[in-house]
């Protein structure tokens, strides 16, 4: 039980910080944010959009409850991801810049079973 938990933390912690260091660039649109949009093709005012979508999913996995936002949470980091990779792969970009695109799906596949059985233990 208490392993199940510590193990979900050290997931969803990883993941949180990940999606927060993605979302500060986003929501200030710094050069370097505003630079690789620009290489994807997309507008600089989606960026704060993405960014404060990050980062409310964070704080949905962060916060106690809620079982159905986190859900969502969850589907949104995915989606967010399967598009950047899509996007990344569509525009020409050397395969050696898609592990961070595994990482991501690795922490939040983790998560996403270690959410589930914290939840069956409680």
């Amino acid at each position: 039980m208490k392993k199940t938990i510590i193990i979900y933390w050290i997931f969803t912690g990883l993941l949180a910080a990940l999606m927060v260091l993605g979302a500060i660039p986003d929501i200030m649109s710094v050069p370097d944010a505003v630079a690789l949009f620009n290489h994807l093709g997309y507008p600089a005012y989606l960026l704060p959009f993405i960014g404060f979508a990050k980062l409310l999913g964070v704080i949905a996995l962060l916060i106690p409850g809620y079982p159905r936002i986190k859900e969502w949470a969850y589907a949104g980091f995915v989606i967010d991801l399967t598009g950047a990779m899509y996007s990344s792969i569509s525009v020409g970009d050397p395969a050696s810049g898609w592990m961070l695109f595994f990482i991501g799906y690795l922490l939040i596949a983790c998560s996403y079973v270690y959410y589930h059985r914290k939840l069956k233990i409680h």
